[in-house]
């Protein structure tokens, strides 16, 4: 399991039930100091990526709002604020109170909600585990850089065994948690093409644990069309990537859906860079490609830029921030995507610059490496 691509992908889920004989109504009194006036979203969140709007309401100086649905089953939901803000609930009846801070919202608290408060403390755990994942990417990073083995293989086994443990928690968690909607939510987090086989044990165990339900349905759909994409998926090989080899094809689409080729831009030296709006390492080297860029963009070249990401949102808004004015290409699958099967990606930032022949001349040129090899290939003086 990948820590890194986890958290975002998982809140795009489900519409609400239409309401029958059989619903249950809910409220939700909300109380966030330091709010600024804005409208509250309540949306519910299902398993097969869909959203829905349930209530909506306008908020003033005080914080405070009330939103409220009917459930005719217990269900995921979140409070949608403004700056891409979230507070996960899971929702059963009854009165709901929710207490924060805005600027530290993480640190809400949940009153009449026992699958919420529950939820709550998965969270507060995995929070803390990515940062921890993260942490240890840096110090990865820096290992690689320095080119000390010894102590990076040491690290690696290190992240390994942090990798299986986490994935262990998130998987108990999911098993044993009385509240369908958060055990939902925790196989949301695997990785559906490392764990397929727990997550096949984990749907077929749904229908005995929670029969009949509409999320136990959603759950069935969704691991079906993932096992589909798992199996087209383990079809793409790792490709051989060294100097002197011809750089593997790669058609990705752009934030816009428009699919794009590596190919299509052949005929210009090409710095093919893999990063993430996610990695510090890679926010930090971004400033070393831009100015690159900027000093070769008119002589030939130019970068084709592959995220790891999951969220779209995210990724746009990193490349607004930091100025990446070239191609950019993701199918938003994290470790999992296409072009990091392909080019056998482990670690980020990585690049592979390519001639304008589709030739791989170099890997990884990070910070002044990447401008004195381009001024060696290209031979051409910027000064002018």
């Amino acid at each position: 399991m990948k820590a890194k691509y986890l958290l975002f992908y998982l809140i795009v889920v489900t519409g609400i039930a239409a309401c029958s004989s059989k619903s249950r109504k809910f409220n939700i009194l909300g109380s966030i100091e330091g709010m600024p006036p804005q409208t509250v979203i309540l949306e519910q969140l299902g398993a097969n990526d869909v959203v829905s709007v349930v209530d909506t309401v306008q908020t003033n100086e005080d914080g405070k709002f009330e939103l409220s649905g009917d459930a005719p089953e217990p269900g995921l939901y979140r409070l949608h604020f403004k700056d891409n803000k979230f507070i996960l609930l899971s929702i059963d009846k009854g009165n709901i109170k929710v207490v924060g801070k805005w600027n530290s919202l993480e640190n809400y608290t949940i009153y009449g909600s026992p699958g919420s408060e529950h939820l709550k403390q998965f969270l507060a755990v995995f929070r803390e585990r990515v940062r921890d994942f993260n942490t240890m990417n840096i110090v990865l990073d820096t290992l690689r850089s320095r080119g000390e083995d010894s102590l990076l293989a040491l690290a690696q086994k290190n992240y390994q065994e942090m990798n299986q443990e986490f994935t262990q928690i998130i998987e108990n968690y999911a098993d044993t948690v009385p509240f369908q909607p958060n055990a939902i939510f925790a196989a949301r987090i695997l990785n559906s093409n490392s764990e397929m086989v727990f997550l096949s044990s984990f749907a077929q165990s749904l229908d005995r644990r929670f029969p009949g339900t509409k999320l136990t349905r959603e759950f069935a759909d969704y691991f079906s069309k993932m096992s589909l994409k798992s199996r087209g998926a383990s079809q793409v090989q790792p490709q051989f990537v060294e100097a002197g080899s011809m750089a593997p094809e790669l058609t990705l689409p752009a934030a816009d859906g428009t699919m794009i080729s590596l190919s299509s831009l052949r005929g210009k030296y090409v710095l093919l860079d893999f990063w993430a709006s996610w990695c510090g390492p890679c926010r930090a080297e971004n400033p070393n490609v831009v100015a690159a860029y900027n000093k070769y963009k008119d002589h030939n070249f130019t970068v084709y830029g592959v995220s790891l990401d999951n969220d779209k949102e995210k990724w746009e808004r990193a490349i607004a921030e930091d100025g990446l004015t070239w191609t950019h290409v993701s199918d938003l699958k994290g470790w999992s995507s296409v072009g990091a099967v392909i080019y056998s990606i482990k670690s980020i930032p990585s690049n592979v610059l390519i001639n304008p022949d589709g030739i791989v001349v170099a890997k990884n040129l990070r910070g002044a490496q990447l401008d004195d090899m381009l001024a060696q290939v290209m031979d051409v003086d910027t000064e002018k």
